[in-house]
């Protein structure tokens, strides 16, 4: 993904001091862990010296006053790259088992600083689970925003390699829990069910080839909604640039013109900071 990278706890922060400088105030946090450290269930999930709760201390006590969402999920940690935990013969992923851990997901990197949990799962019941469970911890004013409509995409891909959630040559299929590309009508069941079970903000995922989602969820909510254009949407504009088929600056504020016109009240986006540095000059 061109521009884009992996980052140490160090660069981290000075990305994130980059952000702040350009007019940004939410960054997004996806950790990258080691194989070594995988295992079926994601036990390294819990370690809180892991080294997404070690970014997000260190990002809230630098940066006080910068929003910061982490992403709620499994699938970082796991070594058959599922967003949960799965049955013994490795064939179905178990909602409500793989729930509980997520509560406790989310819990810990409350503790470390997060401002906006994000689970990205697409378990069903989970935000309820995990509202409750923050608020039982104590920590009442974390906000949830969730991935209500999340389709089991084709979008994904450099995404998956970036943070190692592809295990061998073939993506893994999600469809058993990510939603069927070909149907709008379950995303507005989902999004309501998000709404009702105490989401703040509801997002939609992929962003681009969804537009039409992206109206339907903004017109049955009133809650926030954001969108997420995803990596396979910001390397095929820049891959069509490079052999000339179009042109790069146009295409990419193209895009995010649509998503906001579609109705998304905010845009998670790689562009972001190139995009902030040109609006504020």
């Amino acid at each position: 993904m061109p521009g884009v990278f992996r980052h140490s706890p160090d660069s981290l922060l000075r990305e994130c001091e980059e952000a702040l400088k350009a007019g940004i105030h939410t960054v997004a946090v996806f950790p990258s862990i080691p194989a070594a450290l995988k295992d079926d269930s994601g036990t390294h999930s819990m370690d809180e010296g892991n080294i997404l709760y070690r970014s997000l201390r260190a990002i809230k006590e630098r940066f006080p006053e910068l929003l910061v969402l982490s992403d709620v999920a499994l699938d970082p940690y796991t070594s058959h790259g599922h967003d949960g935990l799965i049955s013994d013969d490795r064939r179905d992923v178990l909602n409500d088992e793989t729930v509980e851990v997520l509560c406790q997901l989310a819990i810990n990197e409350a503790r470390a600083g997060a401002d906006i949990v994000a689970p990205s799962d697409m378990m069903d019941g989970r935000v309820e689970a995990i509202r409750s469970a923050l608020d039982a911890a104590g920590y009442e004013h974390v906000l949830i925003m969730a991935y209500s409509v999340k389709y089991a995409s084709a979008y994904y891909g450099p995404f998956r390699d970036a943070v190692g959630s592809k295990i061998g040559k073939d993506a893994i299929s999600k469809s058993s829990y990510q939603m069927d590309p070909a149907n709008v009508r379950e995303a507005l069941r989902e999004a309501a069910l998000d709404e009702e079970q105490g989401a703040d903000i509801l997002m939609v995922k992929p962003a681009g080839p969804y537009l039409d989602v992206i109206r339907a969820v903004r017109e049955s909510s009133s809650l926030p909604l954001a969108a997420y254009q995803v990596s396979g949407e910001y390397s095929q504009i820049h891959a069509a640039a490079r052999l000339g088929w179009l042109d790069y600056e146009r295409v990419r504020d193209e895009s995010l013109m649509a998503i906001k016109r579609a109705g998304a009240d905010m845009i998670l986006t790689y562009f972001a900071l190139e995009v902030a540095r040109l609006a504020k000059n």
